[in-house]
């Protein structure tokens, strides 16, 4: 893929410092939660040392809640070992402009030990294990993700203070491909897609969904790393454009009762030269690497849900007849089944259609890349399409809470094979603390039903 504008190379860094175009340099990477964390140095102080040799970050910001709190379980950072430092060692293939911050940079970063190991518990050093694990096989994975989320005319300020109640979407009525109402958007929407494509991404379109106040912005696929290093940029940035307009915005699985935010992966492998591997002359144009890669994502989806729906909100998207899977089936171009295959020849490709807006990206495709190895390396058969409504199928079904995923996770070979011990039980402890949270909570919705009439 063609590098865009907004990336740099480090002489080009340089070169924008010199002119005082450029006196921050953000140092990122993605948490446990999705969420993108770091911090900003000085520009000078990057080309001068951190570029080389890295930045310094708590340990802890891998073992924390939603909340940013300290919790008890993770193996690697904790009071008994005394939260110590990990080392930001900055992948200079990923810096760019942040066109909506003044002055500023950004570069993702792999995490390390102080030693030089690498963090296996990183969601991003999660992800190039599977992709250097298809790289033995001569395959590069190509992804595109395509995120939703809700707009509200209120400030994230006003939004907090008013404990997110009575907030005012961005339309009033469903706006699925609707251009009218999606135009009183426009204006952060146009900021919104300005600013990625300036930070050197690939914006290929915005359109309505059917929420109030729901859009989708879409860029083009590329390399799986690429892509999810995108996707946490964008994420992040829209909510800081966002705030730049006195608006909110939420990526969350599901805001209210009508339709959740979805964030459906688009995933292919190729051969290293380029070649459609997994089209062939099989059925539906198929070759037996993508009939053996479907039937692996089949087999592992339910086991390995916990990726792609890691919170306890993530799963009351999976209502039957809202467009959000619930039958772990697939089908082509069938919006009812867990996985959407579309497309033909080198454009030949699955959709999972399980993720909700709050996934972390690095982790569901890991999940995806796992689940299609363990199809080709056991030569699993691709059991029959489904033709029709999957919601009413005796197909089986998308795990219904966190606490089922969970168990699943936990009792995963496939897990334990790709991912390692340290890898599940890390992310075990992290479902393990959300559930004995959201056990312990007292809702709106049993206040309002029993505060009277119990």
């Amino acid at each position: 893929m063609a590098v865009r504008s907004g990336n740099l190379s480090i002489g080009e860094l340089g070169a924008l410092i010199d002119r005082r175009e450029i006196d921050t340099v953000i140092v990122a990477f993605t948490d446990m939660q999705g969420r993108l964390v770091g911090k900003r140095t000085s520009a000078r102080l990057f080309r001068e040392d951190i570029a080389a040799h890295g930045a310094e970050a708590c340990n802890y910001l891998l073992a924390v809640d939603v909340e940013m709190n300290t919790v008890d379980g993770y193996a690697m950072s904790s009071w008994q070992t005394g939260y110590g430092d990990m080392l930001l060692k900055p992948d200079l293939d990923t810096l760019r402009v942040i066109p909506w911050l003044p002055g500023t940079a950004l570069v993702m970063a792999d995490l390390q030990w102080l030693d030089s190991r690498p963090v296996v518990q990183s969601p991003r050093d999660i992800l190039k294990t599977q992709i250097a694990r298809l790289a033995e096989r001569g395959l590069v994975p190509f992804v595109g993700t395509e995120l939703e989320f809700i707009v509200f005319e209120n400030s994230y300020r006003e939004a907090w203070a008013a404990k997110y109640e009575g907030l005012t979407p961005a339309s009033d009525y469903n706006i699925d491909y609707a251009l009218l109402a999606s135009s009183r958007m426009e204006p952060l929407l146009r900021d919104i897609r300005n600013g990625m494509d300036g930070a050197g991404m690939y914006c290929e379109g915005v359109k309505g969904e059917c929420n109030l106040g729901q859009q989708e912005i879409a860029f083009r696929y590329t390399e799986a790393l690429a892509t999810c290093d995108n996707h946490a940029i964008y994420k992040n940035g829209a909510k800081e454009i966002a705030d730049q307009h006195g608006k909110a915005l939420t990526f969350m699985a599901k805001f209210n009762e009508r339709e959740g935010n979805s964030c459906h992966i688009h995933l292919s492998v190729r051969g290293t030269d380029g070649e459609a591997v997994m089209a062939g002359d099989g059925p539906y144009g198929f070759s037996k690497l993508m009939e053996h890669w479907t039937a692996g994502l089949l087999k592992t989806m339910r086991e390995l849900t916990l990726f792609f729906a890691p919170n306890i909100n993530s799963y009351k998207r999976y209502v039957e007849g809202s467009f959000a899977p619930t039958a772990v089936a697939w089908g082509l171009d069938n919006r009812t089944c867990a996985l959407r295959v579309v497309g033909h020849g080198p454009g030949l490709r699955v959709e999972n259609r399980v993720p909700g807006g709050d996934v972390n990206q690095y982790l569901a495709v890991a999940a995806l890349i796992a689940g299609g190895l363990h199809g080709i390396e056991n030569e699993l058969e691709l059991e029959p399409i489904f033709e029709g409504n999957a919601y009413g199928s005796d197909a089986p079904r998308v795990p219904a809470t966190l606490r089922d995923a969970a168990e699943l996770f936990a009792n995963s070979a496939v897990a334990q094979e790709a991912f390692g011990a340290e890898v599940v039980e890390h992310y075990l402890n992290n479902a393990r603390v959300e559930l004995k949270a959201y056990d312990a909570a007292v809702t709106d919705w049993e206040r309002i039903r029993g505060f009277e009439r119990f």
